[in-house]
């Protein structure tokens, strides 16, 4: 996902018209993996995913909507500052929907990276505005709500319900702007280019992984993970675009791997000492 911020730049197409684009190209990728994995059995698929399912789709359409609506309003650092508390969220959410408990060094990651997003985006955040700030909150809730949600249906993977959400997101933005200029535009080629390569393939199975990570980790585990595409994001832009970063948002940005790094290093020892202690009693 990390080139997401990126291709926006490059599109530079208004924020509906990239909305609309987004919802329906990315459903019909969404779709089309779904049916590379499941085949005949897709419709088996979408009913085993039941309500739960539904609200997983509508809770991903809110969050696009927060995101995209919140840079629009507010400052990126802003926005980056509110989404950065998203892992923070789910753990309240786990805590209080799942009864699950996280390990200590979970909520000293997430504190560690939050501190190394706030210094990636210190030099762009400001007051900003309510109603954008606003907009990202709803985007860091909704998608720890998303998360916490699929954690209630174990073994049941919801990646294939993201076909409604760009049905959702694309037919909602298609609808802004027939009422405002009374068709809907064509981006030229070179901005088409681009909004393909987003929508159609690396949002699809950027989000497609991203939706299945509740499969196998707490809900404030998957949002951790998420937050290095604010650090790799920042470098596609500093390669491509020129936009270097300040020394405090390298060191954030370096504060964010290492945490992440140490973390999971920590974690693959502990796992090798369990699977050892069982494959050999007594040792």
């Amino acid at each position: 996902m990390s080139p997401d911020a990126l291709l926006i730049k490059l599109a530079a197409l208004p924020d509906a018209e990239i909305l609309m684009w987004r919802g329906f190209l990315s459903g019909l990728g969404f779709f089309l993996i779904a049916l590379a994995r499941h085949g005949r059995g897709i419709l088996g698929v979408y009913r085993r995913c039941g309500g739960t399912g539904i609200a997983v789709a509508l809770l991903f359409s809110l969050t696009t909507c927060g995101f995209v609506l919140g840079n629009q309003y507010t400052k990126a650092g802003n926005v980056l500052m509110i989404l950065a508390a998203a892992p923070l969220i789910a753990a309240l959410f786990s805590r209080l929907i799942l009864n699950e408990r996280l390990p200590r060094r979970t909520w000293l990651a997430i504190g560690a990276c939050m501190l190394g997003i706030g210094m990636i985006v210190i030099d762009d955040a400001g007051a900003g505005s309510w109603l954008g700030n606003g907009f990202a909150l709803i985007a860091a809730t909704t998608l720890a709500l998303n998360f916490t949600l699929c954690r209630r249906r174990p073994g049941i993977d919801m990646s294939p319900m993201l076909v409604f959400n760009g049905l959702i997101v694309g037919s909602g933005a298609s609808l802004v702007l027939l009422l405002g200029s009374g068709h809907l535009p064509l981006p030229g080629l070179q901005s088409g280019a681009y909004v393909v390569l987003l929508c159609l393939f690396i949002v699809p199975v950027g989000v497609t992984l991203l939706q299945r990570g509740p499969l196998y980790l707490p809900a404030a585990e998957v949002g951790l993970l998420l937050l290095l595409e604010v650090v790799v994001g920042t470098l596609w832009a500093w390669g491509i675009l020129g936009e270097r970063p300040s020394a405090v948002a390298l060191l954030g940005g370096a504060l964010v791997l290492g945490t992440l790094t140490a973390k999971g290093l920590y974690e693959r020892q502990l796992e090798y000492q369990a699977a050892r202690s069982v494959g050999r009693p007594g040792i």
